[in-house]
């Protein structure tokens, strides 16, 4: 029994990872705060740089 199960547990798990890889989400990556932040401020650098 035991082995039977390891084995359908390896089967069902590697079926669920495929499952998984076809259906990507349309969400956006995360982006922290402190990464938004270092955005914000090379766009604001940038602009400057345009003005100048």
């Amino acid at each position: 029994m035991n082995r039977k199960k390891k084995i359908n547990d390896t089967l069902k798990k590697k079926q669920k990872k495929a499952n998984a890889k076809l259906h990507t989400s349309n969400k956006p990556r995360y982006i922290s705060k402190a990464e938004r932040e270092k955005l914000a401020l090379e766009e604001a650098a940038s602009q400057e740089a345009e003005e100048s």
